[in-house]
């Protein structure tokens, strides 16, 4: 069995409301087992048969079934939970921290990796606005970030992140919420 965390980007914030309880009835309906929802932010837990394990395909099945079950413009980015493993071990800041928000921005594609880690670069404020960039298997890439609480709407890489272009292909979670999925 494989076992995969489906991190849905955009649920229960900006007017698209999914219950949890309805979510795990979805993932359930694909034939996936296991399943288990965390929070209430789109974080999924759930195994697949090792024959039906392949990332692109598993991706897109979820994707299409959100799209049309929910009635939204659906994305994910699929991880395993090894690699979810590793995301949260390799932090490279503080987490205790509290005057820091310990983010890690999942990308699923390659290139929106590098031009965030190429923004990074160019708005970078060690100090107010640190940026780590970290490939975490040959599949996945992260961005780890750690602003100042209150200021993750206003820095200047939170501007990078928010634009059109990283919709599709990126989402952000909290370190303390990613350890619940460990966990």
């Amino acid at each position: 069995m494989t076992v995969w965390i489906a991190l849905l980007r955009g649920v229960n914030v900006g007017g698209i409301t999914i219950r949890s309880a309805d979510l795990a009835d979805l993932f359930r309906s694909l034939g996936f087992e296991g399943v288990r929802t965390v929070l209430a932010s789109g974080n999924v837990r759930f195994e697949t048969a090792d024959r039906d394990s392949a990332r692109a395909a598993v991706k897109g099945r979820i994707e299409r079934a959100l799209r049309e079950r929910f009635g939204y413009d659906a994305w994910i980015v699929l991880i395993t939970a090894d690699e979810l493993a590793k995301a949260v071990d390799r932090f490279p800041f503080d987490a205790n921290d509290a005057s820091r928000q310990p983010w890690v921005v999942f990308c699923s594609d390659r290139d929106a990796a590098s031009e965030l880690a190429d923004a990074a670069a160019s708005v970078d404020d060690p100090e107010a606005d640190p940026i780590a960039l970290v490939k975490v298997s040959p599949q996945l890439s992260v961005v780890y970030w750690n602003p100042v609480k209150g200021t993750t709407t206003d820095t200047a890489f939170a501007k990078v992140l928010a634009r059109a272009r990283y919709k599709a292909t990126t989402t952000n979670r909290n370190l303390r919420t990613l350890a619940k999925l460990v966990d």
